[in-house]
């Protein structure tokens, strides 16, 4: 009993963040910091850092690979099913609605302000959620001048971000063991 209680905790849990969660899975990070990290406390910030570096090195969205990483964390193999079915079930449940009345909601356009009033909202949750885990990233001079030019080349150029990633990434690698050798 106590096992089908979790799966239903876990299930419910990746529902409500699904379906209350609007601008995709990175305005997830802070409903899932909020919810799993502090009241649930099915992991601590240090692995929900690591979920969110996990999940962004791996193909899929966000959502879904967070999801299947807290599930399996908390319950193996079938609490990262429940989890994931739980955090795309709200989203396939909306789209089968809106596109049985998508005529009616394409004049509507008090769905049109809600929409962009929603919007609005998006990236004050992806900040948040940012500048409450950045509080655990030790930041040195070089990690800034990396954060820093990787904002200025991702926002004023039409850079792929996933290179700049990867060569970021890279550079990181390189310093590191450029570091570790001077140290031996």
């Amino acid at each position: 009993m106590q096992k089908l209680r979790s799966y239903l905790d876990i299930f419910l849990t990746f529902f409500k963040i699904g379906l209350f969660t609007f601008g995709g899975g990175y305005a997830m990070i802070g409903v899932m910091q909020k919810d799993i990290v502090e009241k649930k406390k099915w992991i601590d910030e240090d692995t929900m850092l690591e979920l969110i570096t996990i999940s962004e090195a791996t193909p899929g969205p966000f959502a879904i690979n967070g999801a299947t990483y807290i599930g399996y964390h908390k319950a193996k193999f079938l609490g990262s099913l429940l989890a994931t079915l739980g955090v795309v079930l709200p989203s396939f449940i909306v789209i089968l609605l809106v596109s049985l009345f998508l005529e009616a909601f394409n004049d509507s356009v008090i769905l049109q302000n809600a929409l962009r009033g929603i919007s609005a909202g998006v990236p004050v949750l992806i900040f948040h959620a940012l500048f409450k885990l950045s509080k655990k990233v030790s930041i040195n001079i070089l990690n800034g001048l990396l954060i820093g030019i990787a904002f200025v080349v991702a926002f004023f150029t039409n850079f792929s971000v996933v290179f700049l990633l990867l060569l970021t990434a890279v550079f990181a690698l390189i310093y590191t063991a450029i570091k570790r050798g001077k140290q031996a």
